[in-house]
């Protein structure tokens, strides 16, 4: 049984997508769906976690995954600690763990956690004492749960269930946790469809075992697709010439208004961002109708808050939440 969840499947700590039972992606998505009514209220907050502390510790900058997962928090009444761990006393010396055991006896509750090392999160997640839950942020290579289910739950409010759905992934799949854990939510959740897109220097050796295909000729790959997941080019993981120039990867790789032609008619266009617009995407098409990138923001504040809820709470629908107790 893997760390993230006990033995009677209960989820104590979310660290990746792979290997979450379909039952526990499905649960996580209707419980940001009940969540996804408060946030349209004048009162943004439910009382569920009134008491409970949580702390985002970034080792690594993201604006708007740590500004989300903040806002997740304080909707949920829980108090929140951010701590900057550029000034921190890791910078002096002391020793992660003994940062931890600091942390927890300050009787806080759970730990979001950013790293630029893969399989940083599941190590706090082992190190962390009973009760104390660790979400995963975003961790080196290897995963970003929590950007894959609310690119999930954004598909499935746009375009309904996932089983009928063609899903492109394009761009640099090598370097981005985002893809992975994207892959392993869709499949999980039953996508019709999974492809990846990308020029060979920037796809994973053997990506066609985790359940995709693979294009490396983008008009190809778009062709009738219902979903474009464009991804960003991550330069400072990129080791040695991978591209010849950004500008030649956008004439064979981005995406245009006249590419975007290729695809289903009511097609949808996804960013994790930040945009490199010009770069990935044309800015008409970043910019136009069929793009849901801020809706993606926004549905992110609901899928956090559904995780914290379950992680440190086991809830799963509207009733236990306490949403009939929010105001309107």
């Amino acid at each position: 049984m893997s760390v993230q969840l006990e033995p009677n499947g209960r989820l104590r700590h979310l660290l990746t997508t792979e290997g979450l039972p379909r039952e526990m992606l499905t649960r996580i998505l209707d419980t940001a769906e009940s969540f996804s009514g408060v946030l349209g209220k004048s009162v943004k907050k439910v009382p569920l976690l009134r008491g409970r502390t949580i702390i985002n510790l970034f080792f690594e900058p993201s604006t708007r995954t740590r500004t989300t997962f903040e806002l997740a928090a304080q909707r949920l009444s829980a108090d929140v600690l951010n701590i900057d761990v550029a000034t921190s006393s890791t910078s002096k010396g002391e020793s992660l763990l003994d940062m931890l055991r600091n942390l927890e006896a300050m009787q806080c509750d759970a730990f979001v956690v950013r790293h630029a090392d893969s399989g940083a999160a599941e190590f706090i997640a082992r190190h962390v004492r009973p009760g104390v839950a660790v979400i995963n942020a975003g961790d080196g290579r290897h995963a970003h749960p929590t950007q894959a289910l609310l690119d999930a739950f954004t598909i499935r409010r746009e375009k309904g269930p996932l089983e009928p759905l063609t899903i492109a992934i394009v761009g640099d799949i090598l370097h981005s946790r985002v893809a992975r854990s994207q892959i392993h939510a869709l499949l999980g959740l039953g996508a019709g469809q999974v492809r990846v897109i990308a020029p060979r220097t920037l796809l994973p050796r053997d990506i066609q075992r985790l359940g995709v295909r693979v294009y490396e000729d983008m008009d190809a790959g778009l062709e009738g697709a219902d979903v474009v997941m464009m991804l960003r080019l991550q330069r400072e993981r990129m080791r040695g010439a991978l591209l010849p120039s950004e500008s030649e990867f956008f004439a064979r790789f981005g995406l245009t208004e006249k590419r975007l032609e290729r695809t289903h008619p009511d097609s949808i266009v996804m960013h994790p961002g930040p945009v490199n617009r010009g770069v990935e995407l044309d800015p008409r098409v970043a910019d136009g109708p069929r793009s849901v990138i801020l809706r993606q923001v926004t549905n992110g504040i609901a899928v956090r808050m559904a995780v914290m809820s379950i992680v440190l709470g086991g809830y799963s629908d509207a009733t236990e939440t306490g949403l009939e107790e929010s105001p309107s």
